[in-house]
């Protein structure tokens, strides 16, 4: 099957977005958040998280340079093959280093793929630290931890910028949905279906 007979069937165009941010920023929950919204909107959409890679198929990487650029490279790889069904494709990674991002960004054309810097200081990260990450590697227990010894390099081209720090997740949320309809599926704006409840970064 081709790529456009699935676009045809699912009635929009696929697409990659790759979420870019500090450890606690909010990607993982912003990209659930937003698939739920796409689905009531009809649009088939997919979450590749980073933790749950790292859990499975990428359990023999750790945290060089290199096992992170590789760590990035399956992803992308994965993130094509749901890519080649339709799908509009989540994908939720630290990728700290803008090279291995441009490095990631050659390997699509252009108008299907977006880059989303989820921005969030350091300090606000730290005092979330919902997986208690943060507090480990102060206390040396994690080495090469991002944003304490370890670098972060935040995004230079993004095409969008979404700041979870001053703004609600559902705002957040419906505004990443607004960008995904409109740069990768041309489809109209409907209503919002967000629910103000349980989501918490």
């Amino acid at each position: 099957m081709k790529r456009s007979d699935w676009e045809s069937l699912n009635g929009h165009k696929g697409g990659v977005i790759w979420f870019t941010g500090l450890s606690g920023s909010g990607k993982t929950t912003l990209s659930q958040v937003a698939e739920r919204e796409l689905f009531q909107r009809g649009i088939r959409s997919i979450v590749i998280d980073g933790d749950q890679l790292r859990q499975g198929l990428n359990r023999d990487l750790g945290y060089t340079d290199h096992d992170r650029k590789e760590n990035m490279r399956r992803a992308a790889e994965i993130a094509a093959m749901f890519l080649n069904a339709g799908f509009v494709v989540l994908v939720t990674m630290i990728s700290p280093s803008v090279a291995v991002r441009g490095m990631i960004r050659q390997r699509f054309h252009s108008e299907e793929y977006s880059e989303i810097y989820v921005k969030c200081s350091l300090e606000t990260c730290e005092r979330r630290d919902p997986k208690g990450l943060y507090k480990k590697a102060r206390a040396g227990e994690i080495l090469d931890f991002t944003g304490i010894d370890s670098i972060y390099e935040p995004p230079l081209q993004a095409e969008l910028t979404i700041d979870t720090e001053h703004n609600s997740m559902e705002k957040c949320a419906l505004k990443l949905v607004e960008f995904v309809i409109q740069r990768h599926n041309n489809l109209g704006i409907k209503e919002s279906t967000i629910i103000n409840n349980d989501y918490q970064i």
